[in-house]
């Protein structure tokens, strides 16, 4: 089997799609990026419109060229601009381009898909990780991130998450976005039918902690449901064509190639 040497081994993977809610909820548990996630994004009428943005995002820079990265670097900064405001009485100011949230998100994207990564493939060796790892920094850098933010390498940077996660707060704004992207009213058939199995894996990632403060149903018998599920994955995903497992990715970056080649 050929090793995984690279970013784009571990983001293409279609699998870790089912992380993206986990890695929300981390994000906006943060209450400067919750409150902009908040106030600027809509999940009750558009509950896919973030998904495919970071997809897009992701996938691009994983995958792209560097004209591409910037192409969407670009868009993703435009549509952060409006994404601001001064502190108010009772709740702090925000900024999409702030550098310490960029390293928050990018950080979320990190942790939640590497984690998962390795409940179904195994963990990486140790001289792979700490290469992944650093690629991974893209996810901040491309948006204006200064690099030497991204902990120097994994133990530096599991400190910080360790600091991190200590101090974030669910506030009322995290846990109606949360409603609204884990019980979309408005939703294709498609995607009302899988969200049963989308909320038990996005509680299943998080810890005891954040799913009391988002107000996530667990017992053992959702544990034992989650650690089935993370099982039958790990014996039958690794099996399939790599053509199937890297789809998505194939399928954002043409899309992305074919809008480019619309305005140019």
């Amino acid at each position: 089997m050929r090793q995984v040497r690279e970013l784009r081994d571990i983001a293409a993977e279609a699998v870790l799609i089912s992380g993206g809610g986990a890695a929300i909820l981390l994000q906006i548990a943060d209450e400067q990026v919750g409150l902009g996630v908040a106030r600027h994004s809509d999940f009750a009428s558009r509950p896919l419109d973030r998904l495919h943005a970071t997809l897009t995002y992701v996938y691009v820079q994983a995958y792209g060229t560097d004209a591409e990265r910037r192409y969407v670097a670009r868009k993703v900064g435009v549509a952060h601009r409006p994404v601001q405001a001064d502190a108010g009485e009772q709740s702090p100011a925000y900024s999409a381009s702030d550098p310490q949230l960029q390293l928050w998100v990018a950080a979320t994207l990190y942790r939640t898909a590497i984690g998962l990564y390795e409940r179904i493939h195994g963990p990486l060796p140790l001289d792979t990780a700490e290469h992944v790892y650093r690629e991974y920094a893209v996810l901040g850098t491309a948006l204006g991130m200064p690099k030497q933010l991204w902990p120097v390498d994994r133990a530096a940077f599991d400190e910080y998450w360790s600091r991190a996660h200590s101090t974030l707060h669910v506030t009322a704004e995290a846990r109606h976005v949360a409603r609204d992207l884990l019980h979309p009213r408005v939703a294709p058939p498609w995607l009302t039918l899988s969200m049963p199995l989308a909320r038990l894996i996005t509680a299943g990632l998080l810890d005891e902690r954040l799913r009391e403060a988002y107000g996530l149903q667990w017992s053992r018998a959702r544990q034992r449901r989650f650690d089935a599920v993370m099982t039958v994955t790990r014996m039958l995903w690794p099996r399939l064509p790599r053509g199937i497992r890297h789809l998505p990715a194939i399928r954002y970056l043409r899309r992305v190639r074919a809008e480019i080649a619309g305005v140019s």
